[in-house]
């Protein structure tokens, strides 16, 4: 008998070797509500670095999401 098992694509299986990153990636995986999880520790992480290196923090983070967002409006404008 030959079983067929699933591979994750080459991209996947790299985000998922990663440390920290992997293990959110295969929880959010399986489960979709552990986003909400993920979204409000890294406010937390956000909100505590403003606390500890004042504005330069917040800019730095803002800084950090300008390719998300424009790949978020890409997807948008593509349907």
């Amino acid at each position: 008998m030959t079983t067929k098992t699933q591979r994750a694509r080459l991209a996947l299986r790299f985000v998922y070797a990663l440390p920290i990153l992997g293990q959110i990636a295969r929880d959010i995986a399986t489960d979709k509500e552990n986003i909400f999880y993920a979204l409000m520790i890294f406010v937390t992480l956000i909100i505590l670095a403003v606390n500890a290196w004042g504005i330069v923090a917040l800019a730095m983070s803002a800084l950090a999401m300008v390719p998300v967002m424009f790949t978020l409006l890409l997807m948008i404008t593509r349907g």
